[in-house]
């Protein structure tokens, strides 16, 4: 079976693989376990000056990336069944929901946007999913790739020294996660909570349980609303 693959459509390929070339995503790199491909979409340009994008119909400010130019890449670039995925403030968020159905599957190809945004022509035409990190505007999608990647390669098979770490992660279980602590004991008059040091495993993990969802209630309305509709509707069911 062939290993995971990002396939990436850039104006500027040598950004890649950044921070992805480190850590656990460059060890898995390395080591096979998913490959990386960036490709330069001024190369599918069609004119001496190699452009790529070009004035915004109706007027207004910026530049808009051109549907022929990105149809040609995302043709060159060979999705094989694939999603393809365009990083733009317009998307929907980026969630762990979807890290995990990216990240089940072959790959993604990435199309990272820059300018105005993309021509929504090509979008339409290829059925093409648009993403977000969340409620602000980047200066490209490049960012946003290497931040979907980095969420999905740690998912995968061998990458994770202990896999079993996953489950008591940040919205795995619909909350995040507890806080976390470690040596010394007592650090500027702070010392570790008691029941940490009790060596009750069933305590630590009510006490780990009820952190988690004190956080997630003051941090994270929307997420708190989902756990407790998920608990009811449980109830109900049983």
């Amino acid at each position: 079976m062939s290993a995971w693959t990002a396939t990436l459509l850039t104006l500027f390929p040598d950004m890649f693989p950044g921070f992805l070339g480190h850590s656990l995503p460059g060890a898995a790199l390395a080591d096979g376990k998913w490959s990386l491909e960036a490709h330069d979409i001024r190369e599918h340009a069609s004119d001496r000056h190699r452009s790529v994008d070009d004035t915004p119909f109706g007027g207004g400010p910026g530049m808009v990336m051109r549907a022929d130019v990105v149809d040609a890449a995302l043709d060159a670039a060979d999705a094989a069944g694939r999603p393809e995925i365009c990083l733009s403030p317009r998307g929907r968020r980026l969630d762990q929901e979807l890290v995990e159905q990216l990240a089940a599957g072959d790959g993604v190809v990435l199309l990272c946007g820059r300018y105005e945004g993309l021509d929504a022509r090509v979008i339409e035409a290829r059925g093409m999913q648009e993403v977000s990190l969340g409620d602000f505007v980047l200066s490209g999608g490049e960012g946003a790739a290497m931040a979907l990647i980095d969420a999905c390669v740690r998912l995968l098979p061998g990458v994770l020294g202990a896999p079993e770490s996953l489950a008591e992660e940040s919205f795995q279980s619909g909350l995040l996660e507890y806080p976390q602590y470690t040596r010394p004991a007592e650090w500027r008059g702070k010392p570790v909570p008691d029941v940490l040091l009790s060596g009750h495993h069933e305590r630590i993990q009510q006490w780990r349980l009820a952190q988690a969802r004190k956080t997630t209630r003051e941090r994270r309305v929307d997420l708190w609303s989902r756990y407790v509709a998920g608990i009811n509707e449980a109830r109900v069911s049983s």
